[in-house]
């Protein structure tokens, strides 16, 4: 099976993450996916969350990698973060109207698998979603005055998915 790999150098400046996310929205429809699938919307969600903590909790530079076509014929999507801080991650548990701490909530609520790993003087946050596996559809939009909306439909969904896994 061949592998496909695109990367992206990131900045340690939050601007960077809505390039990143327009980057990988780019790439998603070159490996195949089209822009409208709910794959779609879940993958730039996740590749959001990562390099956003990359990019805020560390104030290093990141490199995001995504990589088409790693197992089975429906292929599985894996996304990747590697900053140079040595600090693992914190899973946090955000609470009520909190509007930080949720990040890696999400990712484990969407990806099938997640997890990280210490790479040379850093670390890489990875996820994976198989392509074939039902989603959660979060829709998100780009426009101006839509981040309000996206945050309550983000905290929505994590709301849903702790009830999920304390019931």
């Amino acid at each position: 099976m061949q592998v496909l790999q695109v990367q992206l150098e990131v900045g340690p400046d939050p601007a960077e993450v809505g390039r990143a996310r327009r980057w990988a929205r780019s790439r998603l429809v070159g490996s195949g996916i089209r822009d409208d699938e709910p794959l779609a919307e879940t993958l730039i969600l996740l590749i959001s969350e990562l390099v956003t903590n990359a990019v805020v909790h560390t104030g290093c530079p990141a490199v995001l990698r995504m990589l088409f076509g790693l197992t089975g014929s429906a292929g599985t999507v894996r996304v990747e973060v590697a900053d140079t801080s040595c600090h693992p991650p914190q899973q946090r548990h955000a609470a009520g109207e909190d509007t930080n701490g949720r990040g890696l909530e999400l990712v484990d609520g969407l990806a099938d698998r997640w997890g990280w790993q210490p790479e040379g003087a850093g670390k890489r946050i990875w996820c994976e979603v198989d392509r074939g596996a039902p989603l959660i559809q979060v829709p998100l939009h780009s426009g101006a005055g839509d981040a309000d909306r996206d945050a309550r439909k983000v905290s929505q969904v994590v709301t849903k998915l702790a009830r999920t896994h304390l019931a």
